[in-house]
């Protein structure tokens, strides 16, 4: 393990593993956000293919319920616009881990070239309990 690491150096290491389970996370939510918009965005251009009075139907769990033309395509319409919310949510999300992960990651290696300034490190950033709020 790390045991040769100053705790100011342990903790840093420890931020930055929890900082990469996190990207991890987003990036498994993003793509799973973009793959579902794009099976959105096919089914409401087929839409167009399909005939108004056409017989349509949609999946409720395990079921197929009737449904009409306009309210199958305002729902997905609708569900296009919030899934393309929220993959510019997970994207910006995204890029603010990976900012904290790169400046953390500055940090602890600043701090392992250049030694901890000593017990308690300069301003006594991220001690026990830093980011236990």
């Amino acid at each position: 393990m790390q045991g040769s690491l100053p705790p100011e150096a342990q903790e840093k290491l420890e931020e930055l593993q929890d900082l990469q389970e996190t990207a991890q996370q987003v990036s498994a939510q993003k793509q799973q956000a973009e793959s579902t918009l794009s099976e959105s965005k096919t089914a409401l251009e087929t839409l167009d293919d399909v005939d108004e009075d056409a017989t349509m139907y949609r999946e409720v769990g395990e079921l197929l319920v009737e449904t009409e033309y306009g309210e199958a395509r305002e729902q997905l319409e609708d569900r296009v616009e919030s899934l393309e919310v929220r993959v510019e949510q997970l994207d910006k999300q995204e890029g603010r881990v990976q900012e904290q992960f790169e400046s953390l990651q500055s940090e602890l290696q600043q701090m392992l070239q250049g030694g901890a300034g000593g017990p308690g490190g300069p301003g006594g950033m991220g001690g026990p309990g830093a980011g236990g709020a």
